[in-house]
């Protein structure tokens, strides 16, 4: 198996490291595992690309890139320059944070299997609650690192992968605990925190200037029963199947009959 690794909290990421493990464990002593990062920080650039810039890429190392862009445009790199062939999987992770809830609009990581998915591949976001049960931990992405081979056998070999034009890819959110702790997969809806929205906070430089840093809400707060977030802060692997269609679908007839 070939698979392209990308992520959004950059080459150096500490998460980048347990999913290049995670894929090499998936594509076994035959199979080509790739990396094509962001060479900084991208963290909240959600889908986007850079459209009206060049964007510089940099050989690292045997198959292993950086990309002066986003995670969507480090795939788009990966397929359409680097890899001299096309992976069969793309996998985006593991982020420092959770990806759940309201998060997953904003979310790099996210927009990296987005992008994969409309390209047509098969694609898997995955991503690392923080909280009490892991910050002091060793390693705090201890459960990802466990359990993430398996949960990707898993949906490799008993998810649904279907090509229509949107096509189904898979966020998944580990829970902030240690590997032994960590319940089974639980299937479930995009969540949200009512209370954890992004704001502004106003700082002056030392020189006078005024910035703003956006600022978000507490990440730990309670989202309804089968959600994303609620799985995961009850302890399993949060596994929520997503779509790029936009569409609110259960508005569609509704509206056909109140304006057409």
């Amino acid at each position: 198996m070939r698979i392209l690794v990308t992520n959004d909290d950059g080459i150096n990421a500490p998460g980048l490291v347990v999913l290049e493990a995670i894929a090499q464990e998936i594509a076994g002593p035959d199979g080509e595992v790739w990396v094509v990062a962001p060479a900084f920080e991208q963290s909240g650039v959600a889908h986007k690309i850079s459209y009206t810039h060049p964007m510089m890429i940099a050989r690292l190392d045997e198959r292993r890139y950086a990309a002066e862009g986003s995670p969507a445009d480090c795939v788009l790199a990966g397929l359409h320059d680097v890899l001299p062939l096309g992976p069969d999987l793309v996998l985006s992770g593991v982020n420092r944070g959770n990806n759940a809830g309201e998060n997953t609009l904003y979310s790099g990581t996210i927009g990296g299997a987005m992008e994969a998915a409309l390209q047509g591949l098969p694609a898997i976001a995955m991503s690392q609650y923080m909280g009490a049960g892991n910050r002091d931990l060793d390693n705090p992405f201890e459960a990802a690192a466990h359990h993430g081979a398996a949960l990707v056998r898993n949906l490799l070999d008993n998810a649904i992968w279907d090509d229509d034009d949107y096509r189904l890819f898979y966020n998944v959110n580990f829970p902030p605990l240690a590997a032994e702790k960590v319940k089974g997969p639980k299937i479930v809806t995009q969540g949200y925190r009512r209370d954890a929205f992004f704001g502004v906070e106003a700082h002056q430089s030392p020189s006078g200037r005024r910035f703003l840093w956006i600022k978000g809400g507490p990440q730990h707060l309670p989202a309804e029963p089968g959600t994303d977030v609620t799985a995961a802060l009850e302890g399993h692997i949060a596994v929520t199947p997503m779509r790029c269609d936009l569409t609110a679908h259960d508005m569609v007839d509704t509206l056909k009959e109140r304006l057409e």
